[in-house]
């Protein structure tokens, strides 16, 4: 598993990689592959049969050039790498490792094993519970490797966190940083490590040796980068000196150019706090902003005066900056006349905005007073209360309107001062003119709808009281006519069922000469009965059609329509029995009659005859 790992993380350099040691290193092509990358150099051209020949012909071009680079093959043959004899693979990679990984580590005087061992006892020294003494038990319990990275990266490990007595987070701990950080792919197995008695020591050299290749070669190039840097700093410290003017004058130069606009512009914010804002960042740019670049302008007629020194005692042509003396000067000149009465304009501006705001308070005040007092008159002025009002009502109701009239007409004050404002908050180009215009045209708009309604109710109102005037005379009417009409009713009604004793023809003849008057009155009443009932559906006609709700009777009479009606039918109900009555006691009176005519002829014959017999 770790001799693969490390020959993966050498081929993959090359766009490739092995899943299976003893197998994929038969044909010869990858072993050769593998010897090119660690190597840097070219093998000879590998053949392409497949046949058995080829592979072992391509193994020994291989084998050839591990031994000449002075390693001794012992035991270890073409044939057996092809046919993958596992044992000698691994012997065959390990002889590699040990040729291109650790045979040329060298720390004091010592190499191979022995140098990359005492590369990891210096490295490890300062770190508790670490002792590394082998490449075996030493490594079990991970903090070895954990030491190594924290020594050379010591942002990548929490070391103090670790514990020894959990051996297999430290061992994936320190092999997960490496594959993540520093590009070493994970070799080893952590649990096969804790659960060995004794660690391959093959498998942990080569491991280890991966860490010094990575870290031996950064410190290396940092250490070249240094004395680059020193041997550069000596031999460029003009050129060094002359940048840093060129720097210096040109960030000066920048901040000029990029301060004058700002300094330039008077363009007016929307609110106060924005115009505050812009006064607070023009007094920090004069107290905090402007000083150090005053003191930049100073130091660069220092810097440029010790240039110039400096050039001439070492015979050196004259510096001439790109971004001169001059243009500073003229630059800085013209920062002092944007920077003249930029200030005074911040506060005209603050002044103006306090005075709109000033007004949009006052705008928003009256509107909130006047929005409130509208509240409800326009649900207040579509009521139809007058329907089903009285005439009494009525008046009260337009009493109680002129006074809103008055009202209204005292609101009227505040509305064109609504509009005044609104009109002066746009003449003054206030930011918030779209709000405030859209609440003036809606009072403005409200205010006209209320006065329409005001003039709609006081009309209906009028009409209503109209109506209702002609209705109460109606009623008067009405009641002057039902009165006596309903006296003759029940007067009517009394003679109509009065007893009658009679004695003589003559007399009943006089009750029926007198019943016939009667019924002849009764087409003229029945004409007034219609005319007074004629005048209630008038009445009620005017109500209906001007939808007016009468509440109750007649107010100025109990004689309802029906109690006409009613008494009327009764009237017509007794006339015919009044008739019978009349005709019967008619028919009596007149068998009494000649009953009597008869009694009266037999007595003038009978009272002689008894007048004779008494004598």
């Amino acid at each position: 598993q770790t001799f693969t790992a490390w020959c993966n993380s050498h081929l993959r350099k090359a766009g490739t990689q092995i899943e299976n040691i003893d197998e994929d290193f038969r044909d010869g092509l990858k072993l050769m592959l593998l010897l090119e990358v660690i190597s840097g150099e070219r093998l000879p051209k590998p053949e392409r049969g497949k046949m058995r020949v080829h592979k072992i012909n391509n193994v020994n071009k291989a084998l050839d050039f591990i031994a000449s680079k002075g390693v001794k093959l012992v035991s270890i043959g073409a044939e057996e790498i092809v046919d993958g004899n596992a044992k000698m693979t691994l012997g065959m990679i390990w002889t590699i490792i040990l040729r291109f990984a650790i045979q040329d580590i060298s720390v004091e005087e010592t190499s191979a094993k022995e140098g990359l061992l005492l590369w990891c006892q210096r490295k490890t020294a300062p770190y508790k519970n670490v002792n590394v003494q082998n490449f075996h038990i030493s490594w079990k319990d991970g903090l070895a490797f954990n030491a190594l990275i924290h020594r050379h990266r010591p942002e990548l490990i929490e070391y103090d966190k670790l514990r020894k007595d959990d051996p297999v987070t430290n061992l994936n701990n320190a092999f997960e940083v490496a594959e993540k950080y520093l590009d070493i792919p994970k070799m080893l197995d952590a649990e096969d490590i804790v659960n060995t008695a004794r660690p391959d020591e093959k498998a942990i050299m080569t491991y280890v040796s991966s860490f010094y290749h990575a870290f031996s070669g950064a410190q290396k190039a940092e250490t070249a980068a240094n004395r680059i840097c020193k041997v550069l700093a000596v031999n460029q410290e003009n050129e060094h000196l002359m940048e840093d003017y060129e720097k210096l004058a040109s960030d000066l130069l920048e901040w000029i150019r990029r301060t004058i606009p700002w300094l330039e512009d008077r363009s007016p914010q929307k609110t106060i706090q924005e115009m505050q804002q812009k006064l607070e960042d023009f007094r920090d740019y004069r107290r905090v902003h402007k000083p150090p670049k005053v003191q930049e302008k100073c130091q660069l007629e220092i810097n440029f005066n010790t240039l110039q020194t400096k050039l001439r005692l070492s015979n050196r042509p004259a510096f001439m900056p790109s971004e001169g003396r001059m243009d500073i000067n003229n630059g800085w000149q013209h920062l002092e006349q944007a920077e003249k009465g930029y200030e005074e304009w911040l506060l005209n501006e603050i002044r103006r905005l306090e005075r709109l705001d000033h007004l949009a308070e006052k705008f928003r005040q009256k509107a909130s007073i006047h929005e409130a007092w509208t509240e409800g008159k326009e649900a207040m002025l579509k009521q139809k209360d007058y329907e089903s009002a009285t005439l009494s009502d009525i008046k009260a109701l337009i009493r109680k309107h002129e006074a809103f009239e008055s009202d209204l007409a005292a609101h009227q004050d505040r509305v064109e001062q609504i509009a005044a404002i609104a009109q002066e908050l746009n003449e003054l180009d206030y930011y918030d003119s779209p709000s405030v215009n859209a609440r003036c045209q809606k009072i403005c708009d409200q205010w006209d709808v209320l006065g329409s309604l005001t003039h709609s109710r006081r009309e209906a109102l009028e009409k209503t009281e109209k109506q209702l005037e002609t209705i109460d005379e109606l009623h008067l009417e009405y009641a002057k006519r039902a009165a006596p009409f309903n006296n003759w009713m029940e007067s009517a009604m009394e003679d109509l069922q009065d007893m009658f004793i009679v004695h003589t023809i003559e007399e009943i003849e006089g009750l029926i000469a007198a019943h016939d008057q009667f019924k002849s009155t009764l087409p003229d009443a029945d004409k007034e009965r219609e005319a007074i009932l004629g005048i209630q559906r008038e009445a009620q006609r005017i109500a209906d059609f001007n939808s007016i709700k009468l509440g109750g009777n007649n107010p100025y009479t109990s004689v309802t329509p029906q109690i006409i009606n009613s008494k009327w039918e009764r009237v017509q109900q007794l006339v015919p029995k009044r008739d019978h009555a009349l005709l019967d006691e008619q028919s009596k009176q007149q068998s009494n009659e000649h009953l009597r005519r008869q009694f009266a002829s037999q007595a003038n014959i009978v009272g002689p005859w008894i007048q004779t017999k008494m004598e």
